[in-house]
């Protein structure tokens, strides 16, 4: 799991990935959509994988579901709301000081909430969840990860970190709201932390990355929509959105592919980035700038209290 280059993945499908035995990987959401497709795959190559999500009776039913389609499926749960400095501590706390973790996932997200809403830590919900609750757990398991031999660790952005209105600027969204200018806002962080933590890592034996996993129909999109943008997106899955076991290809690919650059990002290489074989993109315009990765990290320590330190 060791970047090794830079080439481009061409015609690359999971029938690649090697085989994974004696591998850790801890997937956020990984009970459905993206994250439970990412797992079924890293399960299928004999990855250890460790389902985290907030609801157990959904984890375990994922996790049954995958033993009976891989009998001896090594398949785990642990609880983890990411809106919850409390819950990701206990999470991590959990697993950090037992074994090496060889791939942390940070995959789950919520998006579109129509009204402005905070954690239980009183964080803007979508970039409490999707950032901050994130970056409390990178922290938390980077003990874990350092004992791997060749860790990575991937997260999972959007396209909407492209979009202007994701600007890092008023995060808690106290000075004006709106569902889409939240999440954008909070997958431009997805990829800033990860340009960031590249230049921190540096040295170590950790491979971050971040990725886009194209469109979807995912619980992601279902998320606090009204009756008229559902009956629309029942239409328009079939035509514009791929599915969520091509969605999952950026991640399998970033998870374990040779040809992986630290801090790079990836996402699907069809028509519009929507599908297709994952390639290394440019980073959003200023993504990659020292000055806003440390502002941003230097506020996410201030507002979580928890210091990522290699």
């Amino acid at each position: 799991m060791r970047t090794v280059s830079s080439r481009p993945a061409s015609h690359w499908t999971p029938e690649q990935i090697p085989d994974l035995s004696g591998r850790t990987a801890f997937i956020t959401g990984g009970n459905s959509g993206i994250g439970l497709e990412t797992a079924r795959v890293l399960v299928r190559h004999g990855a250890t994988v460790i389902l985290a999500g907030r609801d157990q009776r959904k984890l375990d039913e994922a996790a049954d579901a995958l033993r009976v389609e891989w009998p001896g499926a090594a398949v785990e749960t642990t609880v983890l709301d990411l809106g919850s400095l409390a819950s990701v501590s206990a999470a991590a706390a959990g697993l950090a000081g037992t074994r090496p973790v060889d791939l942390l996932v940070n995959n789950a997200g919520v998006m579109n909430i129509p009204e402005r809403r905070t954690t239980t830590d009183g964080f803007e919900l979508t970039f409490g969840t999707n950032h901050l609750g994130h970056f409390a757990l990178t922290a938390g398991l980077l003990p874990a990860l350092l004992r791997a031999p060749a860790a990575r660790i991937v997260t999972v952005s959007a396209v909407a970190a492209t979009w202007r209105v994701g600007r890092l600027d008023d995060l808690m969204s106290e000075r004006r709201y709106g569902p889409m200018r939240a999440y954008a806002k909070s997958k431009r962080a997805n990829v800033v932390f990860t340009a960031e933590l590249a230049r921190r890592l540096a040295g170590t034996s950790i491979t971050p990355v971040v990725v886009h996993p194209g469109s979807a129909m995912t619980n992601l999109q279902q998320h606090n929509q009204g009756p008229l943008t559902r009956a629309v997106i029942g239409i328009t899955r079939h035509i514009a959105m791929g599915s969520p076991q091509g969605a999952a290809w950026p991640s399998l690919f970033a998870a374990t592919s040779p040809d992986v650059v630290s801090g790079g990002f990836y996402g699907p290489a069809g028509r519009d980035q929507t599908s297709g074989t994952p390639k290394r993109l440019n980073l959003p315009a200023g993504a990659g700038d020292p000055a806003e990765g440390a502002r941003l990290w230097s506020e996410s320590e201030r507002l979580t209290g928890v210091h990522l330190q290699p």
